[in-house]
């Protein structure tokens, strides 16, 4: 199942000297529809090509059809400019239809910018 997604990244006061911090928006299309929202932690250089960050993101809508809620959990870290992304579904965050809904997200940056995602089982 592949989604779509437009986000809105927002700066946040960071709590921590040589960190950063944001929140953020997603309006997804696809096999998922719906909204998210979550916060980000950052640090590193991603200028110089190493950096590394978290997030939580709690997403409400539906996934081919089943509405619910359910938490995604991002560690995504980059060395040397080369990036790692892992995207998961919180076990145990779901609600609605989505209870016990598990997998990973791919996600895939289109030279346009676009977000593509795949969930995987």
């Amino acid at each position: 199942m592949t989604s779509t997604f437009e986000i809105q990244l927002t700066p946040a006061e960071a709590n921590h000297p040589g960190t950063g911090r944001f929140t953020f928006t997603k309006t997804w299309a696809g096999g998922m529809v719906g909204t998210s929202s979550g916060e980000m932690l950052s640090a590193g250089d991603p200028g110089a090509g190493n950096a590394g960050y978290v997030a939580i993101e709690v997403f409400d809508g539906s996934v081919d059809g089943r509405v619910g809620t359910v938490v995604f959990t991002q560690l995504g870290t980059m060395t040397d400019g080369e990036a790692s992304l892992d995207y998961r579904i919180a076990p145990g965050s779901g609600t609605g239809d989505l209870a016990g809904l598990t997998g990973a997200l791919v996600l895939e940056i289109d030279s346009d910018g676009t977000h593509r995602v795949r969930l995987t089982p």
